[in-house]
């Protein structure tokens, strides 16, 4: 029977995860599609964090607040975080392309987490305040089932071929979208198998300060995240679509850079989220030439999000889905049909975008 010693800090403590991602670029039939990390762990802070006795602004019914001191972490220095390109933390669930089927398929994040009585137990350590003490998991028992098509993220420890949990008991991990999924159908809106291809927002490759909205062969994505955001996700802090209509859309992680970020200083981000136009984002996630990413969220700052009005749903947008492309006959009703039939339109915002006009 698999058994694993984890020495793991009480929450009162900072709690700092590791995070590990690849520098790759891939060259599809529409040319090079450049990318930056990988998300396949927990990124850590940019600061070092510490836990107060106040309730959460992020997370409902957790008792306490992650706030970040003025000191920076030692993983983001060790990474050379002020080498580092800063890109928007864009506020979705995150997903993965990868291989299933022979073909490039779409797969969701699935975390396998601890049963019950394993939560229980494991919280119960997290508040204690013996920091000697060692958590003992037994992986093939402590855990509630996953499908089996479930894999584990590529960047997680292992033991004797058994993924690890990570510092808050989960072990990261992935199951293919399939077509016409109900538990992921705004997922499985987003992609089409036939065509293999993905709705993908990111910068217009020829004007910065554009946004565009395209359809990207599956092939191109291969082994990327991205972001799945939209009206059904999170609450759709960008505004997205509308209840009769939905929108939801892919974005890779790296896609925004922050052209003029702020200096790596506690006051200067703070300052920089709140009063420049730039920094009314959910957070920063820099990625570092080492392949590490670090990240910061308005919430570390003590700092509300979502917001009225953000950076990304305010910029404008063209459309570039050219549905005559596809052999394939798109459904009346898909996302690719409505935005091939808005294809070459330009919005002054991205939040304008309504399918039903």
């Amino acid at each position: 029977m698999s058994q694993r010693a984890l020495r793991a800090r009480p929450c009162r403590r900072e709690a700092a995860p590791a995070a590990l991602s690849r520098r790759l670029r891939v060259r599809g039939a529409g040319g090079a599609m450049s990318r930056l990390g990988s998300v396949q762990r927990k990124v850590p802070c940019l600061f070092v964090t510490q836990v107060t006795e106040e309730p959460s602004a992020k997370r409902e019914r957790q008792p306490f607040k992650v706030l970040a001191t003025e000191t920076i972490n030692r993983k983001a220095l060790d990474a050379d975080i002020y080498n580092a390109i800063p890109t928007e933390k864009v506020d979705g669930t995150c997903c993965y392309v990868t291989t299933y089927k022979g073909q490039p398929y779409l797969w969701a994040r699935l975390d396998r987490k601890p049963n019950k009585l394993s939560e229980k137990r494991f919280k119960r350590f997290l508040y204690s305040m013996e920091d000697s003490k060692e958590f003992i998991w037994n992986i093939e028992e402590d855990f509630r089932p996953v499908p089996e098509c479930w894999i584990p993220a590529k960047e997680i420890r292992q033991s004797s071929g058994n993924p690890l949990p990570d510092e808050n008991g989960h072990i990261p991990g992935w199951v293919p979208v399939e077509k016409n999924s109900k538990q992921y159908c705004w997922h499985s809106s987003v992609v089409n198998y036939e065509a293999e291809i993905a709705l993908i927002l990111k910068c217009h490759a020829d004007d910065p300060g554009l946004l565009e909205i395209c359809s990207v062969p599956l092939s191109d994505l291969l082994e990327q995240t991205l972001e799945l955001i939209g009206t059904n996700i999170n609450a759709n802090p960008y505004g997205l679509g509308s209840k009769k209509h939905p929108v939801h859309l892919l974005v890779p992680h790296g896609a925004f850079e922050i052209k003029n970020p702020p200096m790596l200083k506690h006051s200067d981000i703070s300052s920089w989220f709140e009063s420049c136009r730039e920094g009314k984002i959910e957070g920063i996630v820099w990625h570092c030439n080492d392949g590490h990413l670090i990240k910061l969220h308005r919430h570390h700052l003590g700092m509300c999000w979502p917001i009225p009005e953000t950076f990304l749903n305010s910029q404008p947008v063209i459309i570039a889905v050219n549905g005559t492309k596809y052999v394939c006959d798109f459904e009346p009703k898909c996302l690719f049909n409505h935005f091939s039939k808005l294809n070459g339109q330009r919005f002054s915002r991205l939040k304008d975008i309504k399918l039903d006009v």
